[in-house]
């Protein structure tokens, strides 16, 4: 249990300052490029825990799956990681800590209308609450940044969306967590490769300029400032967080339950706007407080409803 512990709060601590590190970059790397410099780095990181979970399944790797590993890999790496990356740029990283940390909720909604999956009484209420949260949060009669806060949000609800795609994979071919993890960073990595070199290409860098908000998008670098000056960082956001991040966190998992493992994502909205203010001097503002209280109050109610549920107690039925 002892190791559960520390696998959970190494987790917690390397994601509440991944939005931190990436702010503390500034615009030495293009989005695109640090997305793709920190999920190829993770998904090496964490390609020998994946082989090895394969061998103890059984389970062997088919051409089929790498058309699920690119449909995963588009809606996290290309699509969500993109406007995660975006938001940090145009916003507050505590901020989009925050909001991006309510990504389980639309997964929840998601599951709902994919999977058709009955929402019970605990995950309803934590949908209500996480909803009124984000509303105080973004507080839609002052928005001060509504493009940061836009794309932090549509953000969460893509990889909310990709969690679903990525479970209805699991489920279907029996890869687990860290297997999923691993081949979507990969092959995720190697599209964003792909739209890396075609922003390179003359005809499509000069059609980009000509329009301006895709001229950050033309001729994206792919190993600029990727030097001496930067090794410390690229390894804490690529080994730290986006490798090791993960990795304790499915260990964790494998080792209690989903729960627990949990706990994770439910203690990075309080954990995160702390750091953010005391690391980099991001400003928390009463609303932003209020907000992450109730978003908090309905990850436990999540939490309090999943663990029942597993452990099969007496409030079970009152809870689903």
């Amino acid at each position: 249990m002892k190791k559960t512990g520390l696998y959970i709060l190494f987790s917690t601590v390397m994601f509440s300052l991944m939005e931190i590190v990436l702010k503390s970059t500034g615009t030495a790397f293009n989005p695109i490029q640090i997305n793709w410099i920190r999920f190829s780095i993770g998904g090496i990181v964490l390609l020998p825990f994946a082989i090895q979970s394969l061998r103890i399944q059984g389970i062997m790797l088919r051409w089929s799956d790498f058309k699920l590993f690119a449909l995963t890999g588009f809606m996290c790496l290309v699509v969500s990681m993109t406007l995660f990356q975006l938001a940090i740029v145009y916003d507050q990283a505590s901020t989009v800590a925050v909001v991006f940390s309510s990504n389980p909720v639309f997964a929840l909604i998601f599951s709902y209308i994919i999977l058709h999956e009955r929402l019970g009484r605990a995950n309803l209420i934590a949908v209500i609450l996480s909803i009124i949260g984000l509303l105080v949060i973004v507080n839609p009669t002052h928005l001060n940044n509504p493009l940061g806060l836009m794309l932090a949000i549509t953000s969460a609800l893509t990889f909310g969306l990709y969690s679903i795609i990525s479970r209805y994979g699991s489920i279907k071919r029996g890869f687990n967590g860290i297997a999923m993890t691993c081949f979507t960073f990969i092959v995720g990595s190697i599209e964003l490769y792909v739209i890396i070199m075609i922003t390179k290409i003359h005809v499509v860098a000069n059609w980009m300029n000509q329009i301006s908000w895709l001229r950050q998008f033309s001729n994206i670098p792919l190993l600029t400032n990727v030097n001496g000056h930067f090794f410390w960082t690229l390894f804490f956001i690529g080994v730290c967080v986006t490798g090791g991040g993960f990795a304790f966190y499915f260990l964790a998992m494998e080792r209690s339950n989903v729960s627990t493992a949990s706990l994770v994502f439910f203690i990075k909205p309080g954990l995160a706007p702390i750091l953010a203010a005391l690391l980099i001097g991001d400003k928390i503002a009463m609303t932003t407080i209020v907000g992450i209280v109730i978003i908090i109050a309905g990850s436990i109610v999540t939490f309090m409803g999943n663990k029942r549920r597993e452990t099969g107690g007496p409030m079970k039925e009152k809870l689903n």
